[in-house]
């Protein structure tokens, strides 16, 4: 069995909005580059995905939106009956080739499920995937389908699986959530911004779930300029008691990168550090919980320069055991790409310190978390209070 294997060819950039537009699948080439220079990812590693078919869309999207989606592609006026389902408007514009290209992420990410529950690898990774904005008959916050929803109804379907999606994208991961919001089978944990600046607006503490789901939804929303440390907090201690009283069978991450500092779309203040980190834990769960069953996927992230390559890099090398990289990045890889970057590239791993002006707020911002975290987590430790006392 493999330790882990890199899900990616080409076609992933074909998944390409516009010349302008902030999601840019580049960066997918900027970080395997990286990975070469960094002698972290061999031809044996990497997997092509395949293309996911209409019945697998089908799993979590009404055929009535593929088939919308698969005339839109082949169009090039933008009609107002597309935006009725989310495309053809500024955040989702219709390109050519648009199901095509979709589809082959969410296969993606099908293949790496496939990698790992048959038993072929214990981990994989599909960094053009982690497109949780997708709703069953709409497009939204740049995702056309839906990779997470559909593999984790195909891993019920084929696998019986219980299934944990975990999200850190700063972007509230509701796609995903609402796909599942009323089956106890499949536990979502978000971590993200509050939307009380930030699209889409929802993650709120108190979504939760419903009907049989009810308690199997959960919702970290931390305040704009959240700081590593309270960042970190949270999500350590959140994903640890609910890995621990949920027990999956498997594990899936979704790894965007636009909580850090440099992001253009967010708020928030996180450095390399929790970049670092967040796969760290995502592995110890994974093997002490779920056999080491581990599937990531990728999502936002907007500096494509000097965030995303060392941050995905990361995520894998962590998949692979391979030594957490300190110091400097190959000179190779900055003077390849430092003649494109319309902004300086960080020369090192981790980022220069300090990398912004102290946060004034620093204090209240952190406290407010915690008393976040203690509320989101109150009913899972009552019924594990109750559970102990019985």
């Amino acid at each position: 069995m493999k330790n882990a294997v890199f899900i990616f060819s080409d076609d992933q950039l074909g998944y390409k909005f516009s010349d302008t537009h902030p999601f840019n699948q580049k960066r997918l080439t900027l970080t395997v580059d990286l990975l070469n220079e960094m002698n972290a990812l061999s031809l044996s590693d990497v997997v092509a995905p395949r293309k996911a078919t209409d019945e697998e869309l089908c799993l979590v999207h009404d055929p009535q939106y593929v088939e919308i989606v698969k005339k839109a592609s082949l169009e090039t006026s933008e009609s107002q009956i597309y935006e009725n389902y989310g495309i053809g408007t500024e955040d989702t514009p219709i390109f050519p080739h648009m199901h095509e290209a979709s589809a082959g992420l969410v296969g993606g990410t099908l293949t790496a499920v496939e990698y790992v529950m048959e038993g072929k690898s214990q981990h994989a990774v599909n960094l053009g995937g982690g497109l949780h904005h997708g709703f069953k008959g709409r497009a939204s916050g740049f995702c056309v389908y839906n990779d997470s929803s559909v593999a984790i109804k195909y891993m019920q379907q084929k696998y019986n699986a219980r299934v944990l999606y975990i999200d850190t994208d700063a972007h509230h991961g509701d796609g995903v959530q609402w796909s599942f919001y009323d089956d106890p089978n499949v536990c979502t944990i978000s971590i993200h911004e509050t939307g009380r600046y930030l699209f889409p607006g929802t993650g709120n503490i108190t979504e939760r779930g419903s009907g049989e789901g009810y308690g199997t939804s959960f919702n970290f929303p931390v305040d704009a300029f959240t700081e590593d440390d309270s960042f970190l907090e949270v999500y350590r201690t959140a994903f640890s008691e609910i890995v621990e009283s949920f027990k999956p069978d498997v594990i899936i991450s979704q790894n965007g990168a636009d909580a850090h500092y440099f992001d253009p779309l967010t708020h928030l203040y996180g450095t390399m550090k929790i970049y670092q980190e967040i796969p760290k834990l995502a592995h110890e769960l994974a093997h002490t919980y779920c056999g080491g069953r581990w599937i990531a996927v990728g999502g936002g992230g907007y500096d494509i320069w000097r965030v995303v390559p060392r941050a995905w890099s990361l995520l894998w090398m962590e998949m692979n055991d391979f030594k957490t990289p300190k110091g400097e990045l190959p000179k190779t890889w900055i003077n390849r790409w430092s003649k494109e970057s319309p902004v300086p590239l960080i020369p090192t791993w981790m980022d220069p310190n300090p990398l912004y002006e102290p946060i004034p707020r620093k204090a209240e911002i952190t406290e407010k978390n915690k008393q976040m975290l203690e509320k989101a987590l109150y009913l899972l430790r009552s019924q594990q209070s109750y559970k102990n006392h019985q």
